[in-house]
């Protein structure tokens, strides 16, 4: 992978405020939500903040295998991260990702236990622009 495709990814990530992000439902079909992008320091790994009586955290409970796509659709652009997603409750990791205004979602705060982090870990990417789609893994970046 060169340097442009690197920066590309990583530009895509940082730019983004929000996140395509899937799992497979009990159905066995995949479920699709925008979640907002709230830590993005590594490639291998990404955060998001969610209700622990969601949906998709039974989704995710029942079955890790998830994505994460970054897109700009304008430019027809986007990175997809493929691998698992972990339902964090430890108090260590919801103290990571607790922002300020989170108590609108979640209003007995940072030990509120409806609030949990759900923790996604990547195996392998793609990465799509100008009609060109690039396959990676996570060591490459």
């Amino acid at each position: 992978m060169n340097d442009t495709i690197r920066e590309s990814i990583k530009d895509l990530r940082e730019q983004s405020g929000s996140a395509y992000v899937a799992c497979i439902n009990e159905d066995g079909y995949p479920v699709t939500r925008a979640m907002l992008v709230l830590e993005h320091d590594r490639y291998g790994e990404q955060y998001f903040s969610t209700n622990t009586s969601s949906s998709k955290v039974a989704c995710y409970q029942a079955n890790t295998k998830a994505s994460v796509y970054y897109c700009e659709p304008d430019k027809f652009k986007g990175v997809l991260f493929v691998g698992d997603m972990k339902v964090c409750t430890d108090q260590e990791t919801k103290d990571f990702l607790w922002r300020e205004g989170f108590e609108k979602y979640y209003p007995k705060g940072v030990t509120d236990p409806d609030y949990c982090v759900l923790k996604f870990t990547a195996k392998w990417g793609s990465y799509y622009h100008g009609l060109c789609n690039t396959k990676f893994s996570i060591d490459e970046l």
